[in-house]
């Protein structure tokens, strides 16, 4: 028999995991009908962008008007990330109450991704995690990589481990372990939590970032809800991938997660068909089919 909750948190990701990596600019506006749409689906909480420089990600670059545009909705956190500390100050002068920030486990992409080592990165990211805590912002401290390199291959659970213990000895209210190239399976999707689970303090949820790349993204989904894990990051019509890996599929679908979920009996809030709809939206705006297999399935059904 299969131990689950009764209720989790999916942070839907698709307006910034989603459309960094896509060519079409989204004007605010077009972003603003998406968020509005996933708030009226019961989606509680999402990541609507993020704070870096615009030279290296054009379509994030009005991530500070974006927020001044939106509208607090009761229930719904609308949060963004951040990769240094001037991306930290930027937040703050948005008014985010919710941050997330992160480095990775594998020394190889940590280079690629931000030609730093391992060990600049994690001194890097201490003081952006203390001034986020000291002025009150909640903080998602992830590991990227923490199931596998798509550059390096294995990544010691024992360093995941590590860097997971730092974050939560600094205060962060939730560690992120990010599955960044898709090479997780349920197996090392539950051990990896489960050791995660053992070295930081009961106070700090733990969430999970899964790529869909080779098929396994929901399945690891039921592994990490087996594990403990109460809060699963997802993106609207499976959009997503890391540009700087080489054939890194797109996050588990939103509206397929809270199908899934359903089914199970455990409770997200979200109306998975109403996402649907909204990711039928997106995949004609991109002018592309989307991995997500919910949507496709009601408008076959149609």
């Amino acid at each position: 028999m299969l131990t689950l909750p009764s209720e989790i948190l999916i942070e839907d990701e698709g307006l910034r995991d989603g459309l960094q990596n896509e060519k079409r600019a989204f004007s605010i506006d077009e972003k603003l009908h998406f968020i509005h749409g996933l708030e009226a689906c019961g989606v509680r909480r999402i990541q609507v962008g993020s704070f870096v420089h615009p030279k290296w990600v054009p379509q994030m670059a009005d991530t500070d008007a974006l927020f001044a545009r939106l509208t607090a909705v009761p229930g719904v956190v609308h949060t963004a990330l951040v990769l240094n500390l001037r991306g930290v100050e930027r937040a703050m002068a948005a008014g985010v109450r919710h941050l997330s920030m992160s480095i990775s486990a594998s020394e190889t992409h940590s280079l690629r991704n931000t030609n730093r080592t391992l060990e600049e990165s994690k001194r890097h990211i201490i003081p952006m995690i203390e001034t986020a805590l000291a002025n009150g912002i909640e903080v998602r401290a992830g590991i990227q990589s923490a199931l596998g390199c798509g550059f390096g291959g294995e990544v010691p659970v024992e360093r995941v481990c590590e860097i997971a213990a730092t974050y939560s000895t600094l205060g962060a209210q939730e560690i992120n372990i990010a599955d960044t190239a898709g090479l997780g399976n349920p197996q090392s999707v539950f051990e990896s939590v489960s050791r995660v689970r053992e070295v930081i303090g009961s106070h700090t949820a733990i969430s999970l970032h899964l790529h869909d790349t080779r098929g396994l993204g929901l399945a690891n989904m039921l592994a990490g809800l087996q594990a403990g894990v109460r809060i699963f990051d997802a993106a609207l019509g499976g959009l997503g991938g890391c540009p700087f890996i080489p054939a890194a599929a797109g996050n588990i679908a939103t509206e397929d997660a809270a199908f899934a979920l359903e089914q199970m009996g455990v409770k997200t809030g979200i109306d998975w068909q109403g996402l649907c709809g909204l990711a039928l939206e997106m995949e004609s705006l991109l002018g592309r089919t989307l991995p997500s297999r919910m949507a496709h399935v009601l408008q076959k059904a149609a």
